[in-house]
């Protein structure tokens, strides 16, 4: 079995798991895990003269900017309030870092959209134990 097909059947589980799954906040955390290792990989391949990896880099910008739609689309405005837009406006400014960045063949803003995100994914694990615990 390759390194492909071995993923390949990673993502399938992950993926079936997840639909099974009623629990809203591990959907949302899982999200924000792959957020992260996709910008992550992204900004370690940008620059195809200095060691990228071109398809690497296509495939986790695309990958990225996905998740984050589905970020934006899964916030409940009327219910969020404040917090809604804020998230909202964060992953907007990752989207936009993300964007500038594979345009310009550099990461730039994209390091720092990086941080953003991870905060906030931190943020969400960090509530997860605080559930769990009052369980």
């Amino acid at each position: 079995m390759n390194y492909n097909n071995i993923t390949q059947a990673y993502q399938n589980a992950e993926r079936q798991a997840l639909e099974e799954t009623n629990d809203p906040h591990l959907i949302i955390m899982t999200m924000l895990d792959a957020l992260v290792k996709s910008m992550q990989i992204f900004v370690d391949n940008i620059d195809h003269k200095n060691g990228g990896n071109l398809e690497m880099k296509s495939k986790h910008f695309s990958r990225a900017i996905s998740i984050i739609y589905g970020l934006q689309s899964s916030l409940d405005f009327e219910k969020g309030g404040d917090i809604a837009n804020n998230l909202f406006q964060l992953y907007e400014f990752a989207r936009l870092k993300l964007i500038e960045d594979l345009g310009k063949g550099v990461a730039n803003g994209a390091p720092q959209a990086l941080e953003v995100i991870a905060s906030i994914s931190d943020a969400w694990k960090e509530m997860g134990k605080q559930i769990r615990d009052e369980k």
